[in-house]
C-alpha cells in the first residue's frame, strides 16, 4: 500500500473501531487500497473513490441535499476524488462547488460514515463502484446556497425524519448523527 494512503488507512482503522459491525465495509475500501490501479481516479472502472459532505446546519438539525441530476434522488453533496488523497478535503471542496455555501468546515478528521454503491452505466460510462467516504461538514452563518448544474435541486432537510426513509444510506447516515448529537 502505498505512503500517500496512510491517512486514509489510518482513518479506516479509527472507522472500524468506531464502527465494528461496519468492518466488512472497511475490508472492501481496504481491498481497493491494495489493488496496483490508483483508486483516486474516475478512470478506474473497476471502482474508484469519492468522498461526501453530510452538511449540517449551524444548529445541527437539518443537512443539506441535492436532488441529483444524474442519478435522479436525494443525495448528500459529494464527487469524485479526481486524484487527490486527502478525502476530507475532497469532502469539502465538493460541498463548497455543490453548494456555493462559504464558511464551511470539516468536522475534523474522522470519517462519519462508508458506503459502497453501484452507479449505472450512462452514456459512454460503464458501470462501476463508488467508494464513497464521507465526512461531516458544518454551515457557516449563511444558508442561503446556489444550485449548480450538478443538482436539480437544493433543500435544507431536518434530520429526525430522514433516519426513517427507505434509502438506507441516508437513513444510516441520519441515525449516525442523531446519535452523535444526543451525547
Amino acid at each position: 500500500m502505498s505512503g500517500t494512503y496512510t491517512t486514509l488507512v489510518a482513518q479506516l482503522a479509527d472507522y472500524r473501531r468506531r464502527w465494528p459491525v461496519e468492518g466488512g465495509v472497511v475490508d472492501q475500501f481496504l481491498a481497493l487500497l491494495d489493488d496496483p490501479a490508483n483508486p483516486f481516479v474516475r478512470e478506474r472502472w473497476q471502482g474508484h473513490l469519492t468522498s461526501s459532505a453530510w452538511l449540517v446546519s449551524a444548529d445541527g438539525r437539518r443537512t443539506l441535499l441535492t436532488h441529483h441530476r444524474k442519478l435522479g434522488r436525494w443525495l448528500q453533496l459529494g464527487g469524485h476524488a479526481d486524484g487527490d488523497t486527502d478525502m476530507a478535503r475532497v469532502a469539502l471542496k465538493e460541498a463548497e462547488e455543490e453548494s456555493g455555501l462559504a464558511g464551511l468546515r470539516v468536522d475534523g478528521a474522522a470519517i462519519f460514515d462508508l458506503d459502497r454503491h453501484w452507479i449505472p452505466e450512462r452514456k459512454d460510462v460503464p458501470g462501476h463502484w463508488h467508494y464513497d467516504v464521507r465526512y461531516v461538514v458544518h454551515a457557516g452563518d449563511s444558508e442561503a446556497y446556489v444550485v449548480g448544474e450538478e443538482s436539480l435541486d437544493l433543500a435544507w432537510r431536518e434530520i429526525a425524519p430522514i433516519a426513517d426513509e427507505p434509502d438506507e444510506s441516508l437513513s444510516r447516515m441520519a441515525r449516525k448523527w442523531l446519535a452523535r448529537s444526543a451525547l
